[in-house]
């Protein structure tokens, strides 16, 4: 009990999306304080850390031999459990300077956010990181339970609930019911699938080589699932692959939406496989309810137009999407019956 108190006391509640592509912090009475790229550059001989987060990702295609820029997650889970490592205790450690003195007596107690799909040993790797990074207690919540909390659906309630979360690396799809997931989908296809596939489909049309950060650019400039109103077009700059040459290569909307094809099926086909699972008593609910985008993905232009034409369900972009999960942490760490489970 004494125990109990002083970590409810004196330690700090904190929640955590560990995202392929960004590493969002929530603090309990304090907020989202970090959103920052999960990213790290470290000297290739010592391993030292060079650089986390923002500053690590602008030099993403830019390093020298010596220094070589990580993102250690990949596909929702841990590629790199050294470098995960690292870039969490940055992280913690970063947010824990803003807490007042007492805060930070005790090691803090970490809720993580992680994909529906993985396996025991990826939860233990990601406990073990969390831990060795200077957690103390260290408790899981499935990313598209934490996201559909942190977009406000009624998840409690006897009704049907459909969220669809698209990170970085994973896209998660779930109906959820009484606090439980009933139906899910869990595909690692997200916005760095996007991002390689503009890279292949612009290699293979002009024979122009990009880096990951010029391909994101483009998606989030002119990417899109459906037709929009007023497409524009963008140069896009690059090495000529045969001539090895600086290249700028002017790219329409319609041919990035071509691009962009094949890992969008495969989310459209992720959401059918939850619905075919989905009890026929909550499908109906879906009806009327429809079905929540959340996460980086949902803000890619006209996709809740076609899964609307490809579902037949009303479909709804969240508020500030890639807040969703982090934000759903928040929510969770004001109950503190989460570290008995």
């Amino acid at each position: 009990m004494g125990t109990q108190f002083l970590a409810k006391m004196f330690s700090t509640h904190i929640g955590i999306d560990l995202g392929t592509a960004n590493c969002l912090v929530f603090v309990r009475d304090h907020g989202v304080v970090l959103n920052e790229p999960s990213v790290v550059a470290i000297k290739v001989n010592t391993r030292e850390v060079l650089a986390v987060g923002r500053e690590a990702k602008e030099m993403l295609g830019k390093t020298p031999q010596n220094i070589n820029a990580i993102r250690p997650m990949k596909d929702g889970v841990i590629a790199n459990f050294e470098i995960t490592e690292e870039m969490l205790r940055y992280f913690i450690q970063k947010a824990l300077r803003a807490m007042p003195w007492h805060k930070r007596l005790l090691h803090p107690r970490v809720l993580v956010a992680v994909p529906s799909g993985i396996t025991e040993v990826e939860n233990r790797a990601v406990k073990d990181s969390a831990r060795h990074a200077g957690a103390g207690e260290v408790v899981l919540v499935e990313e598209p339970m934490a996201a559909a909390v942190g977009v406000g659906l009624p998840v409690a309630e006897p009704a049907g609930n459909m969220i669809i979360d698209i990170g970085g690396g994973t896209t998660e799809v779930a109906v959820i019911s009484l606090s439980g997931i009933v139906a899910s989908k869990s595909v690692k296809v997200g916005g760095d699938a996007l991002d390689s596939a503009i890279i292949q489909y612009i290699k293979k049309v002009y024979g122009l080589m990009i880096g990951v950060l010029t391909a994101e650019q483009v998606k989030i400039k002119i990417g899109s699932a459906y037709p929009v109103k007023d497409e524009e077009t963008l140069d896009v700059k690059g090495l000529d692959f045969v001539s090895r040459v600086p290249k700028t290569v002017r790219i329409s909307a319609a041919e990035i939406r071509t691009a962009l094809q094949e890992p969008i099926i495969s989310i459209i086909e992720a959401v059918r496989d939850a619905l075919d699972k989905c009890p026929p008593d909550l499908a109906g609910d879906l009806l009327a309810r429809g079905i929540m985008l959340a996460g980086g993905g949902a803000l890619l232009a006209g996709l809740d137009k076609l899964l609307t034409e490809e579902t037949n369900l009303p479909v709804f972009v969240s508020d500030e999407p890639l807040n969703a999960v982090v934000r759903g942490t928040g929510v969770m760490l004001q109950e503190d019956n989460i570290w008995a489970n």
